[in-house]
Parts: structure tokens; C-alpha cells; sequence
């Protein structure tokens, strides 16, 4: 086990695995990170993020990540903070949340998994305590599942078509599923993704212009067992495709907002839960002092998530303090 990983967050590979762990996954905003080298420099859907322990963690090595590169064009010119000691993180963090407005969406529309509400319904009131004003609203995210589904397939038909080509032995089905739905697209089908992709971010725009985060849930199931190829169902609701469970996190994506997965609790059964924070348009330091304070305000990254076999009561509507 190590404390620091760095990753990359398509549709949520930094913020699902997070949650599943009750450990720290950061999406920056696009271009916060270089990434080099690369197949599309002017990639805006895929990025590259810091996993940690804890939020201080992940802003420190988010601090080493982050800052242009003369390499990448699109990379931000905005340097990190500057540190003279790691220990400074927490103090550049801690931040007075009063005022600070929050859109608190359970469900973003989808489907949520039961015990999912109810592990993060407290932390609603978490972040009251904080100071924040919480209003219940969401952005509207039509059209960003279908530019998703567009931009992903096209992205899996030329990285890994030619894998799927010379060793169709070795590629699994919903990668081969994700492979042959890319190498159907027209070019109209990738005018009217980039469309619709700019049509939610004009609409994301006007809607953070009244909101300072987004608080909605990073997965819209509880850890689930390895032995699943992946979720069918979702509290009644048939997951058509292997995509459709994590649409909390890839509708998200779509938006090129930084979005962070911050451990919220757990279920009865012990599993893990993440809260997803998401922030203003290259606002990231400022998400992650929000994303710090909850964490000092509940303490369950202090917890350890149970294990197969052992029993251990689940925290959906207890504080653990600190």
C-alpha cells in the first residue's frame, strides 16, 4: 500500500476507485496537469489526477503534477502554490465556508443505489454545519451522456482498435463492445457530440454562476463483488450497458469542471461511500479547502472500510468527529 498514486479520470477512474477505498480522488480541471506525450493534444475529456489518504495529500501531490509544460499547449499557465515545507498544505486549504453555496443533488437524475442515499443524506447537514447555504438543484446535463458515449467510443476505436484487430483473443466484450461502437461513428456523429458537449458547458456556466459546488453522489452503487462484470440493476432500474452505472461520475466529466470524490461514509455492511464535490471552472483550490473542511468535519478517511468477512456497523448516519 502506498500513501500517494497518480492516475488518469475519463469517466471516473480516479473518483469511482476513491470511493470504493474511502481514500481521496481528485479530477483536476483540464490542462491543470500536462499530459506527455499524447495521441490528441487538444484532449479535454480525459485527465490526469492526484489519489491520496487524505485531501491534503492529494493537494500536495497536485502541487508537484500541476504548473505548463512547453510541451502542451493547452496546459494551464496558473503555477501551484508555493511551498517551502509539505506541512503548509493544510494551512493553504483552511478556508471559512460561510456563504459558500451548494447545489445538493442525491441523485443527478439517475438511479441511486439505497444505501447510497442514505449514507450521504447527513452529509447534507455537514456542510450546513460548515456554514454553507445548501439549495437543492443541479445543473441540466441533457445531452452530456450521449456526447460521452460518442467521445469514449471514438477514443477506444483508435487507441485500441488496432489491439482489437491483431489480438481479438486477448480484448474483453465490453471493451470490444466499446471498440466496434467507435468504429461506427460518422462524422456527423462527432459534429453533434462536440455540440452538445458545448451546449452543457454553456449551461453549466450559467448555473455555477449562482452555485460555488456541486454536492452529489460519486457512484451511484456501493462497492459491488469482484465477480460482477459489472452493475445489471440499480434499485430496481436495468443498466442497459456496462457505462451506465457510473453516469454520476462521466456526466461530470463532460462538464470540464474539477470534481473531487471526498469518503463520506459507509453502508451497514461496512463498504465505503464517497461524496463527489464539484467546483467552478478551474476553481480546484478552492474545491479542495471545501473538500478538506468536510473531511476535518466527519473523520471517516480515518476509518478503515471493512474487509471480506469481518463485521463491522456501518457509520450511514453517524459522525465520526474530528
Amino acid at each position: 500500500m502506498i500513501c500517494l498514486a497518480d492516475g488518469s479520470d475519463l469517466g471516473g477512474s480516479l473518483r469511482n476507485p476513491a470511493s470504493f477505498c474511502n481514500v481521496v480522488g481528485l479530477r483536476p480541471s483540464p490542462g491543470r496537469i500536462p499530459r506527455w506525450p499524447v495521441s490528441d493534444v487538444a484532449d479535454t475529456l480525459g485527465v490526469d489526477g492526484p489519489m491520496a489518504r487524505t485531501v491534503a495529500d492529494a493537494a500536495l501531490l497536485l502541487c508537484v503534477q500541476s504548473g505548463a509544460d512547453p510541451r502542451v499547449p493547452f496546459a494551464l499557465d496558473a503555477p501551484p502554490p508555493a511551498l517551502a515545507d509539505p506541512a503548509q498544505v493544510p494551512g493553504l486549504l483552511s478556508r471559512d465556508l460561510r456563504g459558500v453555496r451548494v447545489a445538493w443533488s442525491p441523485d443527478l437524475g439517475l438511479p441511486v443505489e439505497p444505501a447510497v442515499r442514505a449514507v450521504l443524506a447527513p452529509a447534507r447537514r455537514v456542510l450546513e454545519d460548515l456554514g454553507c447555504e445548501v439549495i437543492d438543484s443541479m445543473p441540466d446535463l441533457s445531452g452530456a451522456d450521449e456526447a460521452f458515449r460518442t467521445w469514449r467510443a471514438f477514443r477506444f476505436a483508435t487507441f485500441l482498435g488496432p489491439h482489437l484487430r491483431d489480438h481479438p483473443d486477448l480484448v474483453g466484450p465490453s471493451v470490444t463492445w466499446n471498440i466496434e461502437r467507435g468504429m461506427q461513428l460518422t462524422a456527423g456523429d462527432l459534429q453533434r457530440a462536440t455540440v452538445l458537449r458545448a451546449g452543457v458547458a454553456q449551461r453549466v456556466a450559467e448555473f455555477f454562476a449562482a452555485v460555488d459546488v456541486l454536492a452529489c453522489p460519486v457512484s451511484q452503487v456501493a462497492p459491488f463483488d469482484v465477480s460482477w462484470d459489472w452493475v445489471h440493476e440499480i434499485d430496481g432500474a436495468a443498466q442497459r450497458t456496462y457505462l451506465d452505472w457510473m453516469a454520476s461520475a462521466y456526466l461530470i466529466s463532460v462538464t470540464g469542471l474539477p470534481a473531487i470524490s471526498v469518503p463520506a461514509g459507509f453502508t451497514p455492511g461496512g463498504l465505503p461511500v464517497g461524496l463527489q464535490l464539484v467546483g467552478r471552472w478551474r476553481g480546484d483550490w478552492d474545491l479542495l479547502g471545501v473538500a478538506h473542511a468536510f473531511e476535518r468535519a466527519t473523520g471517516y478517511a480515518r476509518v478503515a472500510p471493512a474487509l471480506p468477512g469481518e463485521s463491522r456497523p456501518g457509520t450511514a448516519s453517524a459522525s465520526v468527529g474530528g
